[in-house]
């Protein structure tokens, strides 16, 4: 006996089952149109057996007009290439037309007979294929066009099921959107085997992209071959659409519940991507005409992904440049070698969709994010130094590469590692969380290998129960565009870090010299410093404060003078924040009030000298304030806006509102000094205060040279208020009865969007009556379309009606349109209409 394990169904030869689906007949011709292939049920559609046929000429059986028609069609075919089609065609002995599909291999023309559909509406169906795919290729996000691609092929196949079934780069499968007919258990987001769906049935789907399954019980038709031509071996009907079907696969049909089954291929870049899998409940045979149009929106559909992939890797090589020239201008400022690779590594960690990411050079590590601890770092190194120097590394799971790693303190599970030199070897490593996956498997991936009614093959499994597989210790996967994104990055810092070390070099030799200016600038400072104090001292100190008031105002002035000089070398005495200045300011000193500092505009930072100034100014403002002014009494605020006028100055506005009546002081003290003069004689600025009765109000104008443009946003501690919204009480079950495709779509979007949760959509009367009378609550609203071809949606309307169900008419031909007496009543919209047109009918409907 055969041993039996997972290979048995990708070893299965499909194609050569020598059957075809009994809803058509099948006639193959030698190349000089002898008939030397018949399927056995052709008795059924013309009166000839295959006996009377099989060494026959074609012409015998197949009028010369028809014959005409096939030759043109091959025309456009190579073996092994694609299918034509013709519709309507003739055949002798029967008034009967047929739609043909033809393929053509290297010792036979196929041609597959179905009994012709209706052309009428042809021109309408590619319409809605080309409105469909226009709007789709306008959706922002691609599950969007996921979901809009299952809908449309329910509605114009008639399935009951429409799922996007994509594949993983291990074969296996997962249904990433689903339109369903109510009531149906719903398959979205389950993941099936590789198994599911053998090696030799993905290629097929690769080279014949239908593939129409109309009734699991048929069990297939027989093809007889000529004897004349008899080899042995059955014809080949990888090419065929109406090719039988596996007996294991029709079981596992059985076992899902599925009467009839349509696969469309979704082919992006040369490879099969994935499949619009359609399942129906009973036995379905759309015309040929409805499957071509259903093919025709699966190939513009594999065009609209390879388009939005390419454009999706397209904006991410655009942002890496983008990223690359960024760091290539960042080796201008003086920024030490570690943090300019860690700015970097925080720059590409989006792009990665890493978690976190440690920079390791010589003897410093960085970190950012999610990462483990810096010995578990070093023990991923050290494997990691074992590897190739020249390339990236990258794994979803450490613990097969670092014996017993356990997350590293961190639930860390994946790494991208960056070599960005050889000895000693240092690194970028960006890391990704495990990602603890339940895996909604419909039914068992590991399944079971048994003796089954087929054969030595396995089994289909009976039960399609949601089996669960936890994934611990991995993280989700690194792709290839991971890889091309890190490999980039890689080139360019290696192209950083010898630039940065040549340039180290040419630092040390100026040590020696820079040493000695630091400390004659140091001196300079603290010079500078204790000559401000000394001043603060002696103005200060105006004679007539006690020893307690003197000492207090003196130390705020000197606090006020701290906190700005931590501020700045908090910076490495670069520019700092003018609005942390005023934050700090208010913390310190308004405590619980100071939220009614209120400063709006933009963010900006201020040159060390000009930021120390400002902030003896702004404190005297504030304590002013608190003493005196607006935050004196329970409801004042002070607002400050921010303004940089067209030559790059910063324009401070203060004003103090909601405070007591104001006096103009008496006296100038110190205080007032600082205000005034601070600005025009330190920064060669603009200072003026006033004294209205309403607030105190003060500008100041600090020139460009002092001002440096930061994050932009605007900033404030005003709490608005709530508005009341009252929201719209929506149906959640809704009926649309529509026979325009693309109105029907739209209409059930604007539901969807207001909070319905289940909209069916239908195009017919009896379809309506079906959803109606099928259900075991009723609708709790209903749009209908009047005019549904050569047949209206009153009797519809009136069944609702005896159900108490609230509906609303819609017409192309307005709101005016006639109507029974007996539902003149009724409410009306004309098209087109919208979203608030329809949320309106909600409430106008409750109040009727």
């Amino acid at each position: 006996m055969e041993q039996v394990d997972l290979t048995n169904c990708d070893r299965e030869p499909i194609h050569l089952l020598g059957k075809v689906q009994s809803f058509g007949f099948l006639i193959a011709t030698t190349p000089d149109w002898i008939i030397s292939h018949v399927s056995r049920n052709v008795s059924q559609y013309v009166p000839f057996s295959p006996e009377d046929m099989l060494g026959k000429r074609a012409l015998d059986l197949i009028p010369a007009e028809s014959i005409h028609a096939i030759r043109n069609r091959l025309q456009f075919i190579h073996p092994r290439r694609g299918v034509e089609v013709v519709y309507n065609l003739k055949l002798e002995g029967t008034d009967r037309p047929f739609d043909v599909s033809i393929h053509a291999l290297e010792s036979n023309i196929v041609m597959e007979f179905e009994p012709a559909g209706t052309l009428e509406g042809e021109s309408n169906d590619t319409a809605n294929v080309r409105n469909a795919i226009d709007r789709m290729a306008d959706l922002p996000q691609v599950e969007a066009i996921y979901s809009q691609a299952v809908r449309f092929i329910k509605m114009v196949t008639g399935f009951d099921r429409v799922m996007l079934y994509k594949f993983a780069t291990d074969g296996s499968g997962e249904v990433v959107a689903e339109a369903k007919k109510y009531g149906m258990a719903p398959f979205l987001n389950l993941r099936y085997p590789a198994t599911d769906i053998p090696r030799q049935a993905r290629a097929l789907y690769l080279e014949n992209p239908i593939r129409l399954i109309a009734d699991v019980a048929d069990d297939g038709v027989v093809v007889v071959e000529h004897r004349r031509s008899e080899t042995g071996v059955p014809i080949d009907l990888s090419g065929s659409r109406l090719r039988s079907v596996s007996p294991i696969h029709l079981e596992y049909l059985r076992n899902m519940g599925v009467g009839a089954s349509m696969s469309i291929s979704v082919i992006v870049n040369g490879e099969l991507w994935g499949l619009i899998a359609c399942h129906h409940n009973t036995p379905l045979v759309p015309s040929m005409r409805y499957r071509n149009c259903a093919l025709l929106f699966g190939q513009m559909l594999s065009l609209v992904l390879q388009s939005r992939f390419a454009a999706e890797e397209k904006s991410k090589d655009a942002r890496v440049a983008e990223l690359t020239t960024e760091v290539s201008r960042a080796l201008s400022t003086e920024v030490s070698s570690p943090e300019l690779l860690r700015s970097s590594a925080e720059a590409f960690s989006d792009i990665l969709q890493a978690d976190g990411f440690c920079v390791i050079q010589e003897d410093t590590m960085l970190h950012s994010g999610l990462t483990p601890e810096d010995d578990d770092v070093r023990g991923v190194c050290n494997v990691l130094n074992a590897f190739p120097g020249n390339e990236v590394f990258a794994t979803n799971s450490i613990a097969s590469i670092v014996e017993g790693w356990n997350g590293g303190g961190a639930s860390v599970a994946g790494v991208l590692a960056i070599p960005i030199s050889r000895s000693p070897r240092d690194y970028i490593l960006f890391f990704r969380e495990e990602l603890v996956r339940k895996v909604n498997w419909a039914g068992n991936p590991e399944k079971p290998v048994t003796l089954g009614p087929n054969g030595a093959r396995l089994t289909p499994r009976k039960s399609f129960e949601t089996w669960q597989q936890t994934v611990h210790g991995q993280s989700e996967d690194w792709n290839s565009s991971d890889l091309r994104v890190a490999s980039q990055l890689r080139i360019m810092l290696l192209e950083v870090v010898l630039r940065m070390t040549d340039e180290a070099g040419r630092q040390r030799k100026a040590a020696n010299e820079k040493q000695e200016l630091l400390i004659a600038e140091l001196n300079h400072r603290v010079r500078n410093i204790l000559g401000l104090v000394r001043g603060l001292i002696s103005q200060t100190n105006s004679g007539t404060d006690s020893t307690a008031d003197f000492v207090k105002k003196l130390d705020s002035r000197v606090q006020s003078l701290a906190r700005a000089h931590d501020q700045i070398t908090r910076h490495n005495w670069s520019p700092a924040s003018f609005r942390e200045l005023i934050n700090t300011e208010a913390e310190s000193y308004l405590l619980d009030k100071k939220d009614r500092v209120i400063v709006t505009g933009p963010q900006v930072l201020l040159t060390p000298p000009a930021f120390s100034a400002m902030a003896l100014v702004m404190h005297e403002m504030i304590t002013n304030s608190a003493k005196y002014g607006a935050i004196s009494d329970h409801h004042g605020s002070v607002e400050i806006d921010l303004e940089v006028d067209d030559e790059g100055a910063l324009l401070v506005s203060w004003k103090d509102v909601g405070g007591p009546p104001v006096k103009t002081p008496e006296r100038r003290g110190f205080g007032s000094t600082i205000i005034e003069r601070t600005v025009p004689f330190e920064l060669k600025g603009e200072a003026e205060i006033d004294y209205p009765v309403e607030g105190v109000t003060a500008s100041f104008k600090i020139p460009a040279n002092h001002v440096i443009p930061g994050r932009s946003g605007i900033a404030s501690t005003v709490k608005k208020s709530a508005k009341n919204i009252h929201p719209i009480d929506v149906p959640q079950s809704i009926l649309i009865v529509e026979d325009n495709l693309i109105i029907a779509m739209d209409a059930e979007d604007i539901f969807r969007s207001l909070g319905a949760d289940e909209v069916s959509v239908v195009a017919t009367v009896e379809a309506a009556f079906t959803e109606i009378e099928g259900r075991t609550s009723p609708f709790q609203f209903a749009l209908l379309d009047v005019n549904l071809g050569s047949d209206t949606s009153y009797d519809v309307a009136r069944r609702l009606k005896e159900m108490a169900v609230p509906f609303v008419f819609a017409s192309g031909y307005g709101e005016d349109v006639d109507a029974p007496e007996e539902l003149t009543d009724a409410l009306r919209i004309g098209k087109p209409y919208d979203k608030d047109v329809l949320s309106s009918l909600f409430s106008q409907v409750r109040e009727g």
